[in-house]
């Protein structure tokens, strides 16, 4: 929610339920970036870490200006910085910002997170009381682990795509990110309960 300063029209965000968590979001894409967006509707500071190639999602849909509008939908309440995890620079700042930060959303696939240095057993030294969000479309083990996923894939997976469309026409998809969109509700939903029970004011 926006407010505004009754002195200069300055835009003042009111106070959320998450005011004074800090969250950084170094996913891409859709799913683990909506949590984050959620998180941030809420009151909590979402620092957003981009490549210094940028999200993808700056560019996807449709644009006004030169600016992409589903990036300014799951891109508001949001800071943004960029920051190159694959160098040991970068990851030394993410190191030094996770010190810091109460929640912290990544959507890479398994294993890579590791292979910089930057996986559970390292954050949790530099900040034991760090919540972690994994967004991945098979979990972090298992015989599919390593599979990319998308929206698209866990929506005929799981048989919604033959429940639609016509019913002599082929498997039908939304006209829009649901899959996504249902994973970043459960996962907003899961860092609520897991901030309070880390024991976060909230």
């Amino acid at each position: 929610m926006t407010t505004y300063d009754s002195d200069n029209d300055t835009p003042q965000r009111a106070p959320g339920p998450l005011n004074g968590i800090r969250v950084l979001d170094i996913s891409t894409v859709y799913a683990a970036p909506i949590t984050a967006m959620l998180l941030g509707d809420y009151g909590a500071d979402v620092l957003k870490i981009e490549h210094p190639r940028g999200d993808p999602a700056r560019t996807h849909g449709h644009s006004k200006d030169g600016h992409g509008l589903w990036w300014k939908v799951i891109a508001r309440n949001k800071r943004a910085v960029t920051l190159n995890l694959s160098h040991p620079a970068g990851r030394e700042i993410l190191e030094q910002l996770a010190a810091d930060a109460d929640v912290l959303i990544e959507n890479f696939r398994p294993g890579v997170m590791e292979k910089w240095g930057l996986g559970p057993d390292r954050l949790h030294q530099v900040s034991p009381a760090l919540v972690m969000l994994r967004v991945t479309g098979f979990g972090q083990s298992g015989p599919y682990a390593t599979r990319r996923a998308f929206g698209t894939l866990a929506e005929a997976m799981t048989g919604f795509a033959h429940q639609t469309g016509q019913p002599d026409g082929p498997p039908t998809l939304p006209p829009f990110g649901l899959a996504d969109g249902v994973a970043g509700l459960a996962g907003g939903s899961a860092m609520w309960w897991a901030i309070n029970f880390a024991g976060r004011s909230m």
